[in-house]
């Protein structure tokens, strides 16, 4: 077997980035993926759109990644979001900004993404080998890395990037592996947990308005107290098992201490009108339905599906006449629209995380270079760190950023 500067192992965002990086350096290099294809998870992301990075001042990054954020400051600064859209740019990507400072490519197609990171592997000479599992990576003498095990045998090396993710969306070849390496090879692991997950719910109103996408909702959730935990305004979706969309992704990553905690959501279906404008939107429609059955009248309002669960609730009958509906009743219906409350459960299984949070231990990685404290010449990028961000493009910023500083120091 031919002896590399670098092996990549793991053939995601960060892996093909860090693959070609390296190898733009002029480091001879191979990339092993364990599937027949590359970026499996990437072609899948941003709902097959790829937001793949967040336009905002690296402050802003940091202040979006609740796990690890501090120690990704100087890989952000190396390798910023207005340097990954220029990056991509340059590979023949034209690329879009949307609500949120979200960067998406203009053709709203993941795989864009994916085929120019193929051709920059292939221009720069990265050799790539499929169906290639990686199993250990093996040390000599005095403990630096000298090659990695696979299911082909040895390939001889003076460095390795682990960039094998965690465990979300295993079935694009998210199995763990990376973590299994590291802790063989001595470094700490916090197990992984599925952040960015959605949200199992309590009671059976969601399952009946299974299907449903709120758009322009705010939400809030607590942890049993008064102060919210988390607030934001945006998409919400309601499914079988509870709710999920980008709000209930994004507010599932504040949301891990189940064990102990009880969690609450409370949606603003109308949170473009105060109490005293909703109050007088009621009014309107009552006058403009006065004789209707009180089931009947509120299709201006809000979306069909939500209509049985909000009559139900509001303890009106649903075959009163609107007329007669009395001022308390009228309040006890605006208090559930600005206050739909949803109890939460727990998290869906990890294998439905967009992200796992937990991964090696940043204590055990130098943040300028992503090389281990523990063993000289293994690196890591990507998932497999114990850094997590919320939803926006900060997650695979994160990604590019490790692995462009992984491969730019493999060449020291």
């Amino acid at each position: 077997m031919n002896e590399y500067d670098v092996i990549v192992i793991g053939g995601g965002a960060a892996g093909m980035l860090a693959a070609a990086e390296a190898a733009k350096r002029g480091l001879k290099v191979a990339l092993l993926e364990r599937n027949d294809r590359m970026g499996i998870k990437l072609r899948i992301t941003g709902k097959g759109r790829c937001n793949l990075t967040n336009n905002c001042p690296v402050r802003e990054v940091v202040e979006n990644t609740p796990t690890g954020g501090k120690f990704l400051f100087s890989a952000l600064n190396a390798f910023t979001p207005q340097d990954v859209m220029r990056y991509f740019t340059d590979l023949g990507v034209p690329l879009k900004t949307e609500r949120g400072n979200r960067v998406f490519p203009e053709s709203d197609r993941a795989r864009d993404v994916t085929e120019a990171l193929l051709r920059q592997l292939e221009k720069t000479g990265v050799e790539v080998f499929y169906k290639t599992a990686a199993s250990d990576v093996l040390v000599d003498e005095i403990g630096a890395v000298r090659a990695v095990l696979t299911s082909r045998g040895e390939f001889p090396c003076r460095a390795a990037i682990l960039c094998t993710g965690g465990l979300s969306y295993p079935r694009t070849g998210s199995t763990g592996d990376g973590l299994k390496i590291a802790r063989r090879l001595g470094h700490t692991i916090f197990p992984p947990r599925p952040s960015l997950v959605p949200l199992e719910a309590s009671s059976e109103i969601c399952g009946r308005m299974q299907g449903l996408a709120l758009k322009n909702v705010a939400v809030t959730v607590y942890d049993g107290g008064k102060k919210p935990l988390y607030e934001d305004f945006g998409e919400l979706l309601f499914t079988h098992f509870g709710v999920s969309g980008p709000l209930v992704l994004s507010a599932s990553a504040h949301l891990r201490e189940f064990d102990r905690k009880k969690y609450r959501i409370s949606i603003d279906l109308k949170p473009a009108l105060d109490e005293k404008d909703l109050d007088a939107r009621l009014l309107r429609d009552f006058e403009k339905y006065s004789n209707r059955d009180f089931a009947n009248a509120l299709g201006d309002l809000l979306p069909r599906l939500m209509i049985p669960v909000i009559v139900d609730l509001s303890g009106i009958p649903p075959e009163q006449k609107v007329h007669s509906i009395t001022k308390q009743q009228r309040q006890a219906l605006l208090n559930l629209i600005k206050n739909f409350t949803i109890e939460v459960m727990g998290p869906r299984p990890i294998d439905e995380a967009i992200i796992t949070s937990g991964g090696v231990s940043t204590k055990e990685i130098s943040p300028k270079t992503m090389e281990s404290k523990r063993v000289p010449g293994l690196y890591f990028a990507g998932e497999i760190i114990d850094a997590d961000a919320y939803t926006g493009g900060f997650n695979l910023q994160i990604a590019w950023s490790t692995a462009y500083a992984a491969a730019t120091h493999t060449v020291m």
